[in-house]
């Protein structure tokens, strides 16, 4: 990715498919080029949170919302320490932000972090272009980063695809680090960081867990060095196809037993640890308003989603596996696509949502009350 940041609300820019379709804007942020695979996300709010957010590397977002940045930029609501899309796209930026918060506007802070984005094109068109067509290859060019558009297609068609990419490693930390326990410790948790987002190890710590945050080449020897009662794992980007790291750890910390926990690229990870397939959707759930069943329940949740690949498992039957019976235990029901697996004969569970955010707002919350629920049980279980 190139930058500049003179001048962009001026420089024209263009938003260049895979396929060849083109659309014409305005530089948003810095002022460059850059590539990624286009994908939307379908919330209303939260774009900070987003724009943080992991999960999104290597990724062209386009909001769906017609306006953003109303509320500015804070230091408070990133979930990570830097922005990890490698693009923006939206339709009608705010020009003036208000919200008592807000210490910058979005543009100042996309550009400060040489975030090439565009704005002003019909983002209701593309959307409709990638749920048709599916995720693709993209790249947004401005400035000195302009040509032909035959020439700008080649560019983008010489990026690598999505399908296939092992990303996790680019995004987690290098070393490990302890988010202590809220008030009474009562648990100990590795957690091992595949692009994890911060609000999670502190809705863990909000329960009195003290998390142990490991980076995602961890061993076995790491992760029971620091005496967990629970091992979790993260979201995280890429093709799960690629993680036989995260593969091989979690199917030693099943081999002991553990109380196990993991969302999102985790819950992929759990998918096959069990001997299921993963594969790629054509376009994915990214939003905060996606409806998902826990079906042991029976309830509907309005669940966050970030995820380009699911889980391939049986959605109506139990499934032997080398850890005992597994079910599906979450489903979206926009598609019936996997949104959750549970081990039957011992505790471990993961859900393909983001249980951390608040899109119900609280809807999810529950399911860090069902891993220290899982954890105590243990525990207990040990003392008689």
């Amino acid at each position: 990715m190139t930058t500049s940041t003179r001048g962009a609300a001026k420089t024209p820019a263009v938003l260049v498919l895979e396929d060849g379709r083109t659309f014409r804007g305005r530089a948003y942020g810095a002022v460059g080029e850059t590539f990624g695979e286009a994908v939307f996300s379908t919330g209303m709010t939260g774009y900070q949170e987003t724009l943080t957010d992991p999960s999104y590397d290597r990724q062209i977002v386009v909001a769906t919302a017609p306006q953003i940045g109303n509320t500015g930029w804070n230091d408070e609501d990133d979930e990570s320490g830097r922005i990890w899309v490698s693009g923006y796209v939206v339709r009608d930026p705010a020009r003036v932000p208000s919200n008592w918060r807000s210490r910058r506007s979005l543009d100042d802070e996309l550009t400060a972090q040489g975030v090439v984005g565009i704005s002003g094109i019909d983002t209701r068109a593309l959307t409709r272009h990638l749920r048709e067509r599916g995720s693709m290859r993209a790249g947004i060019f401005s400035g000195e980063a302009l040509a032909p558009d035959a020439e700008l297609v080649r560019r983008v068609q010489a990026q690598p695809h999505m399908k296939g990419a092992s990303l996790y490693e680019e995004v987690a930390t290098k070393e490990a680090y302890v988010v202590p326990a809220v008030g009474e410790k009562k648990f100990t948790v590795a957690a091992i960081d595949l692009g994890i987002k911060g609000m999670t190890p502190q809705r863990m710590a909000e329960r009195g867990i003290e998390v142990h945050v490991l980076p995602a080449t961890a061993t076995a020897e790491d992760v029971y060095a620091v005496e967990p009662d629970g091992v979790f794992f993260s979201n995280g980007p890429g093709d799960p196809a690629t993680a036989d790291g995260p593969v091989a750890l979690m199917t030693a910390v099943l081999e002991r037993k553990t109380p196990l926990f993991g969302i999102c690229f985790g819950n992929q990870i759990l998918g096959r640890a069990l001997g299921f397939g993963t594969y790629k959707l054509k376009y994915g759930h990214r939003g905060i308003n996606q409806p998902v069943q826990d079906r042991t329940t029976g309830k509907v949740e309005v669940t966050a989603h970030n995820h380009g690949f699911a889980v391939d498992a049986p959605l109506d039957q139990i499934s032997d596996t080398k850890f005992g019976r597994a079910e599906v235990s979450h489903v979206c029901l926009n598609d019936d696509v996997v949104e959750g697996l549970q081990l039957l004969d011992q505790p471990a569970f993961s859900v393909q949502y983001h249980p951390e955010a608040a899109a119900g707002p609280h809807d999810a919350a529950y399911l860090f009350d069902r891993f220290t629920s899982l954890m105590s049980t243990v525990r207990e279980g040990q003392r008689a």
